[in-house]
């Protein structure tokens, strides 16, 4: 194994100067897929028959929306498609670090939710999108949530809005780093053919990459949900009304 943990490949860009090229092109690499199963879904609506993808895949849909609608009444039907598109590209993301291409050289692969750089990224789009909802619904009275419900708590109000989008990057960025982890230190101790005396422990630990794998795709799915879920509460939070 020749990966690196935490190493990425980067360009040199004029103005944003140092970026992780191969998380870059993972991500658009992952759009492209996104966009091809997707429209193979879609031409599969043009038989009257139902089929098995078209079940799975409005099941996802149905159950995201209910949940918005659910949390935010009649008012979330409009961030429906959202918070859809949210779950299914984070999911998507998590989910691809699953294919060996890091391991097979190439100059990308992994999840790109395993860098800070893209959990980041979505946190503060997230945040940014409740703040604007939040302000065009209310005004500038928005902010009369953080002196609630005494004025001299403005600071930690404050602190506990801004924190927010930090701890939805940190939980998304930490769980899905801390799988490809694991999956890289067993595949090390497997290509290392380590034996303590009569014990192979390389070939005894072969088996555990399959199971790794499965527990990755069990994490990146709930991290795809909670990462959702909990910009549907922040979102509810924002727009509700005051009683």
């Amino acid at each position: 194994m020749h990966e690196q943990i935490g190493e990425h490949l980067v360009w040199n860009l004029p103005v944003l100067g140092t970026v992780h090229s191969d998380t870059i092109v993972t991500t658009w690499l992952v759009m492209l897929i996104a966009l091809v199963f997707f429209a193979w879904i879609g031409a599969s609506y043009r038989s009257p028959r139902v089929t098995k993808r078209q079940a799975v895949l409005e099941a996802i849909i149905n159950y995201i929306a209910d949940l918005v609608t659910g949390v935010l009444g009649e008012e979330g039907e409009r961030f429906v498609p959202f918070f859809i598109a949210l779950f299914l590209f984070i999911f998507l993301l998590n989910q691809f670090g699953m294919l060996p291409f890091k391991a097979l050289g190439l100059p990308f692969g992994g999840s790109p939710t395993a860098d800070l750089n893209t959990t980041v990224s979505y946190a503060l789009m997230v945040f940014v999108m409740i703040q604007v909802v939040a302000l065009r619904k209310k005004g500038l009275k928005y902010f009369g949530h953080l002196t609630k419900p005494f004025a001299w708590l403005l600071p930690i109000n404050t602190l506990e809005e801004l924190v927010r989008p930090v701890t939805l990057a940190a939980r998304l960025f930490f769980n899905i780093f801390v799988g490809e982890l694991l999956f890289i230190i067993i595949a090390s101790i497997v290509t290392a053919r380590v034996k303590i005396g009569v014990l192979d422990l390389s070939l005894a630990a072969s088996v555990v990459p399959f199971f790794i794998q499965f527990f990755n795709f069990f994490v990146g799915t709930i991290q795809a949900f909670l990462f959702t879920l909990l910009a549907i509460v922040y979102l509810s939070l924002a727009i509700a009304e005051e009683h």
